[in-house]
């Protein structure tokens, strides 16, 4: 089955993901269970499986910022989806695309960085305009 979602990165996702690549080796698999079982799953089937959740004061009519909170990783067994990997990304209402902005393991890092989410915004309303 195809996607119905584009799927693009931030360079500071990639620089995030990069750095817990080498320490969580089934990320980049984890990632693309996630895609299909929360995202596709939440902002097209419109299923809530509680594992995605808006991040109050940053969604828009056009656009809803996200995080993902239940998310599997193999690498971490025995933790099943409460692995304290975190996803962060924007979903474009109209286009149906996700930009993946953070991910982080919860056990180094509380909360998302809201700066982060603040400059993306800030610079997706430029190009927008």
């Amino acid at each position: 089955m195809t996607s119905k979602i584009n799927y693009g990165e931030t360079p500071e996702f990639q620089k995030d993901f990069k750095k817990l690549l080498k320490k969580f080796k089934s990320l980049e698999s984890d990632l693309e269970l996630a895609k299909i079982a929360a995202i596709e799953l939440y902002h097209i089937q419109k299923i809530n499986n509680l594992s995605v959740f808006p991040i109050q004061g940053f969604c828009t009519e056009e656009i809803y910022v996200c995080k993902i909170k239940k998310f599997a990783c193999k690498a971490l067994k025995g933790r099943g989806s409460k692995s304290g990997i975190r996803v962060i990304y924007a979903f474009h209402c109209q286009s149906c695309k996700i930009d993946f902005i953070e991910i982080y393991f919860k056990g180094e890092k509380e909360n998302e960085d809201r700066e982060r989410i603040k400059d993306y915004l800030k610079n997706f309303e430029r190009r927008a305009s």
